[in-house]
């Protein structure tokens, strides 16, 4: 969703329409997989059994992603670590090795990206509190197309910033509006 709005914005240039950050566009999916269990989608243990293999999938990416980048573990290392730690089958953890082999630092972009993003809405609503509008944030993330983690927090800020005066000044216009009854 957020790669199609991202292709429909107005104004923004073409390679910034087809822009691809890590941690932002998969950090957007892995956050957006959140809003569902936020909103109640997830009744009972079975129907969230699906969201939590994934999410203890990704631990297990983190996990080898380091393993074979950083500790250099050998492509059977990383294979036996998948085994002892998901549900997932063999031919799978064939081609996740391969990937992460490939990609250094790739899944550990998007949970940065997902972490990120988490971070940005709590400051967001604690700052802006009862204003805090979560569709309002959310339009704010995804309105200017994928962006490095810094430039988007640099835009959650000047969001906030913009949120706060505007709220400010329709309390100044509702405080001090003149009376047309009492001769203002």
């Amino acid at each position: 969703m957020q790669i199609s709005i991202a292709q429909e914005l107005p104004g923004l240039p073409p390679f910034r329409q087809q822009g691809s950050y890590t941690a932002f566009v998969e950090g957007w999916a892995l956050y957006s997989e959140r809003l569902g269990k936020e909103v109640g989608f997830y009744q009972n243990p079975y129907s969230n059994y699906g969201r939590l293999d994934d999410e203890m999938w990704r631990a297990v990416r983190l996990v080898v992603d380091t393993g074979i980048h950083y500790k250099d573990w050998t492509r059977d290392q990383v294979l036996q670590f998948m085994r002892d730690h998901s549900s997932a089958n063999e031919a799978y953890f064939q081609s996740e090795a391969d990937l992460y082999i490939a990609w250094p630092g790739q899944a550990l972009a998007y949970k940065i990206g997902e972490l990120t993003i988490l971070r940005l809405r709590k400051k967001a609503q604690a700052e802006l509190g009862d204003k805090f509008d979560i569709r309002a944030f959310h339009d704010e993330v995804l309105g200017a197309g994928a962006l490095p983690m810094d430039v988007l927090e640099k835009r959650i800020d000047a969001w906030i910033e913009r949120t706060k005066r505007s709220t400010s000044r329709n309390l100044q216009q509702v405080l001090f509006k003149p009376s047309i009854s009492n001769g203002f």
